[in-house]
């Protein structure tokens, strides 16, 4: 772990007492500072508590906001809800995973990329639709994802 990482995670800590109903606030706080939780950063917050990693872990996979690996720099987010869906969200989302070289949940080793779905976006007069970090984008086609990602990321797949 970075020195400075540590310091920063040192500091969250020192708000806090230890206490079993702590966990959850503090796994928070720190992914809401370094984007997902690291494996030192679980191991420094398992010393806090006197607690295994494995206790830790148990916690943050049980809930599906925590990240225990890192997200890419362009989050792609295909759209699955009922509009879309009806309009080719699954033909766009299987054109995506191909042009980006990921399924479902994956981020690209170089953090690049990372591929997800969500029930919906909220833009369903655009359906079928995607975002690329905060960007969306509408009436997609496998056309229009060949022009966003105009090349495979080949070999990308071993991030997760």
């Amino acid at each position: 772990m970075e020195e400075l990482e540590e310091e920063h995670l040192l500091e969250i800590l020192s708000h806090y007492d230890g206490r079993k109903w702590e966990l959850i606030p503090i796994l928070l706080e720190v992914q809401t500072n370094l984007a997902y939780l690291p494996k030192d950063a679980i191991q420094l917050i398992a010393d806090f508590f006197g607690i295994t990693e494995g206790q830790i872990y148990s916690v943050a996979s049980f809930y599906t906001q925590f990240r225990l690996l890192p997200l890419g720099r362009n989050r792609v987010t295909v759209c699955r809800g009922t509009a879309c869906h009806i309009r080719g969200a699954p033909q766009i989302f299987g054109e995506t995973a191909k042009a980006l070289g990921l399924k479902e949940g994956e981020t690209s080793s170089n953090l690049e990329y990372t591929l997800e779905t969500v029930a919906c976006i909220g833009c369903c007069a655009l359906a079928p639709c995607m975002r690329i970090n905060q960007q969306v984008h509408g009436e997609m086609t496998a056309e229009k994802v060949r022009e966003l990602f105009p090349a495979p990321c080949e070999g990308e797949q071993d991030a997760q």
